[in-house]
């Protein structure tokens, strides 16, 4: 069985490693050729560097190649290259494929979520392949050093989550099958949005108090939103609702709780995702979240406070008392 990652960043490379261990063989595609070849010599992955990749895994920048005989393509690359990537691959893409989205994020211009992006791809090449989101609290800079990690395997067709589900058997990465495709997305998207919001809160020296209340208050926002949208309830409290919020919003390997940080710091937007040095992507679903906003006509205050001050300029400490002032309310 051959698996192949579009994607040669840290989940991409992550990923690899982790399957690469379990005895498959995975090919990983980068659209950079200097990229390719350097990982492919060099075995390190530059913001991995305690991960050494195995010399089975083989990289590539050639679709062809990397498309051929996959019976799994993971699509590892950031949100708003998804169609893009999808779009080039879709011609060499087997029957036999599963395709399983690995990103997190929703398509700023149709709403889309990642996996109604490549069956949309698809089906323009004329094809039918499944596809599958997967999502949960999963940081590369972990998974990549072989520590215990949960997912969720999502899909309607759940005997293709399955398979999924069966690939990372036996890896340190547990999977659970969620037919709610949809609201896990949701949740991979938005969380990130409410991360950054948290990221702000510490940047302004606010304490845990204020980070516990934000974290519960945005997964309450995501949660009426998905139900708006149709979504299973019991998703927003599973692994890819509340559990990859808290990691989102918690961890130092967090790129959107770093980058919250920075920006209640004091420091512009283009200065802190410039820092970061990676995508940052609460600031490619923000578009997405604030139009989910006005089209289910939801009040969601934290979404709305990131999007003043990320878009807006204006500054943090006098949104944060606009927040703290607002009429009130039952829980």
């Amino acid at each position: 069985m051959k698996i192949t990652i579009a994607g040669a960043g840290t989940w991409g490379t992550a990923l690899g490693i982790t399957l690469s261990q379990k005895g498959y063989p995975v090919c990983i595609w980068s659209r950079f050729p200097e990229e390719a070849e350097k990982l492919s010599r060099e075995r390190v992955h530059p913001n991995l560097p305690d991960a050494v990749i195995p010399d089975e895994i083989t990289f590539t920048s050639d679709i062809a190649t990397a498309a051929a005989n996959a019976d799994f393509l993971l699509m590892v690359v950031p949100s708003v290259y998804t169609r893009e990537t999808m779009r080039d691959f879709a011609p060499y893409v087997e029957e036999k494929t599963i395709l399983v989205s690995a990103a997190k994020g929703i398509e700023k211009d149709t709403l889309m979520t990642l996996t109604e992006v490549l069956r949309d791809e698809l089906q323009k090449a004329g094809k039918q392949n499944e596809a599958v989101a997967m999502s949960g609290p999963t940081h590369a800079e972990e998974v990549a050093r072989n520590l215990p990690t949960l997912i969720v395997c999502a899909c309607e067709n759940t005997d293709s989550a399955a398979k999924v589900q069966a690939l990372f058997d036996g890896t340190c990465i547990r999977p659970y099958v969620n037919p709610d495709e949809k609201g896990v997305q949701i949740c991979g998207a938005l969380k990130n949005v409410e991360a950054l919001a948290v990221g702000i809160a510490r940047g302004l020296g606010y304490g845990d108090n204020t980070c516990a209340a934000m974290i519960t208050r945005g997964m309450e926002e995501i949660r009426r939103l998905g139900l708006a949208m149709g979504c299973r309830e019991k998703t927003f409290f599973g692994l890819a609702g509340i559990g990859d919020l808290i990691v989102t919003a918690t961890s130092r390997h967090s790129r959107n709780n770093r980058a919250g940080f920075l920006i209640g710091q004091g420091k512009s937007v283009d200065e802190a995702v410039r820092e970061i040095g990676m995508v940052v992507e609460g600031m490619n679903a923000l578009p997405a979240a604030v139009t989910l906003c006005e089209k289910y006509k939801m009040d969601m205050p934290l979404i709305n406070a990131v999007q003043m001050i990320v878009r807006e300029n204006a500054k943090p400490s006098d949104v944060v008392k606009e927040l703290m002032n607002r009429s009130l309310k039952t829980e």
